[in-house]
Parts: C-alpha cells; structure tokens; sequence
C-alpha cells in the first residue's frame, strides 16, 4: 500500500488532505496535514467554486443530473472537508439558511413544468432531489448543532417510511411527482438522505437510516426486475464516475460503506466486488464514465487513472476491509 499512497501524495491539494486523513489516519494538528489544507483553500479552481457559491442559490435548478450547478460544487466542497473556519463558507452557509422553508428544508430555485405537475416558473422550493446535498453541506461544514438546519433534518427524518424515503416536494412545486408509484422509494432521494445522515450519529443509527439502507441494498438485490421511478442499475450504473453527483455504483458504496453495521451483508460485497474488479495492478483506478462539467479535473478524462476516483474507491474498500 506504500507505493499507492506514494502516488496519490504526488496529486492535487484536495487529493494529498483526504488522503492524510481518510487513509493515513492523520490529524489537522500535522505539518503536512495543515500544508495540503492550505494548499487545497489556495488552489484556484478551488477559490473559484467558492466564489461562484456566494451567489447562492444560482440558477435554477432544471435537471437534477446537471453537474455543473452549482448544489453540485457545494457537495463537492462539503466532500472535500471544508468547513465554517474556512475564508468564504461561512457567507455562503448564511445565505443558504436565509432560505430555510417555513416546513424546515433548504430550498433552491427550482422550474417545475407544467406537464410534470409544476407551476412551470421559476420559485423558491425544496425537493428530495437537492435539499439533502443542502442539509450534507451544512452539516459538513460544522452547522449540525445550529437549530435552523436541527429543525430542517427532523422534518426530512419524518418522511422516512419502512422503504425509505419516497418522491416528496414541497408546495411550492404543485402536483409534481416523480415517474413512479407513490409507494415506492426514490432511489436517489433515498441515497442523499443516507448520504446527509450519515455525518450524525443520532441520524446514522436512526430506524429510518436502517430502512433507507435496506432498500439500497434491496433494489442492489433486484435490480433485475425492480427499477423504482426509472433507476437502474445496469452496466451504466456501475461504471466509475467522478464526483458523486447522480446514482451510480460509486456514489453507493461510498454512502453505505459509512454505516459499519452493513459491512458483512452478502449484497454489499458483491457490490464491492465489482468495485475491486477495475483495479489495476498498481491498485489505482481509472475514470469510465466522466461528467463534461469536471472535464479539467483528473477525474474527468476516461485515459488514465485518476488520483482522486482511485482515493475515494480506497476509501470505501478501508472501511469496509478495515
């Protein structure tokens, strides 16, 4: 493992900061820890995703796949290990909290069309598509104590059910609905609730993280006949892809993996198995799939492995291994 490590400490700031911390188990008090964290906040592409967020909320939200909004970067900042302390996030975590609902969720810009059950105009809304990147961030950043994002986690906690949790919206988006059955959960909603919990203990070991993992596992299970609001998982789905935007076999592993008590189910493993077939014989890994929006980043070329994907895919094979 030496010589992975090695390679992964000759990549980006962003890739040198997990690394020491995830991988090597390193603390912020470290040199090197506090050079990479420095290097990271200094690295221009870096400054500009947190200048473009102190424009918040952005444009609106059209297509929850579009990994160029900016919900997307936020995550990506909140991925990376960013916090309160950090010169920038604290205005934007103000102007996300501004635009808490009166129900508790974060909203964002939304366009609901009308042929989808939408007003059909651009408001200020919530959906189980982007408020629980909202509520990751922030709890990410060092906010899971303020009361504004407590209130927003306990009213999104109570729409879980025993199948996870379904297509909700707030009022504000009319009659819209996902397409699929008002019984079934959404995939993807499912998985960024998960995601979000999975920062707080008191949420993590939560009955509704419990029955939201299940079902992840569930619909791994049958993913051959059962495709809830048009998600598969086919060979699309398991093809790695940098950052975690949408649903794919990646993005997953990295959010079950943080639930340890998952770490002996059979399904889980074959999952992981998969993940352990694209591997090289240096144990890195290279990109299959790629977002445009990253294409400048390591991770956004199919060539040759990338620093970053090959750290997040050793991290989820730590935790599970480990």
């Amino acid at each position: 493992m030496q010589r992975i490590y090695e390679w992964l400490l000759e990549g980006d700031a962003w890739v040198q900061y997990r690394t020491r911390i995830d991988l090597l188990g390193e603390g912020m008090d470290e040199p090197e820890v506090r050079l990479a964290h420095q290097a990271l906040l200094e690295h221009p592409r870096i400054k500009t995703i947190i200048e473009e967020l102190t424009t918040w909320p952005g444009p609106v939200i059209s297509n929850h796949k579009n990994a160029n909004h900016p919900i997307q970067k936020l995550s990506f900042l909140a991925e990376l290990g960013l916090t309160r302390t950090d010169a920038g996030i604290e205005n934007i975590a103000a102007r996300i909290l501004d635009l808490q609902s009166q129900a508790g969720p974060f909203q964002v810009l939304v366009n609901i069309p009308k042929a989808f059950g939408g007003p059909g105009e651009d408001n200020l809304a919530w959906t189980l598509c982007d408020t629980p990147l909202v509520l990751f961030a922030l709890f990410k950043f060092g906010y899971a104590e303020d009361e504004r994002v407590l209130r927003a986690a306990e009213y999104l906690n109570g729409l879980a059910r025993e199948n996870g949790w379904p297509c909700a919206a707030s009022p504000e988006c009319g009659k819209f609905h996902g397409p699929g059955h008002r019984s079934d959960p959404c995939p993807y909603a499912n998985l960024i609730m998960l995601k979000a919990f999975a920062q707080i203990r008191e949420y993590r070991d939560s009955p509704a993280c419990r029955n939201g993992a299940e079902t992840q596992l569930y619909l791994w299970e049958n993913r051959e006949t059962h495709h809830p609001y048009i998600f598969h998982m086919g060979t699309d789905f398991c093809k790695l892809k940098a950052p975690f935007v949408w649903y794919d076999l990646l993005h997953v592993l990295d959010v079950l993996s943080q639930f340890p008590e998952l770490k002996d189910d059979p399904r889980l493993k074959n999952m992981l198995n998969i993940l352990r077939s694209k591997e090289n014989s240096e144990r890195q890994y290279t990109p299959e799939s790629i977002w445009t929006a990253w294409k400048e980043w390591d991770f956004g070329q199919k060539r040759e492995p990338s620093r970053w994907l090959t750290f997040l895919c050793l991290r989820i094979l730590q935790r599970l291994d480990g």
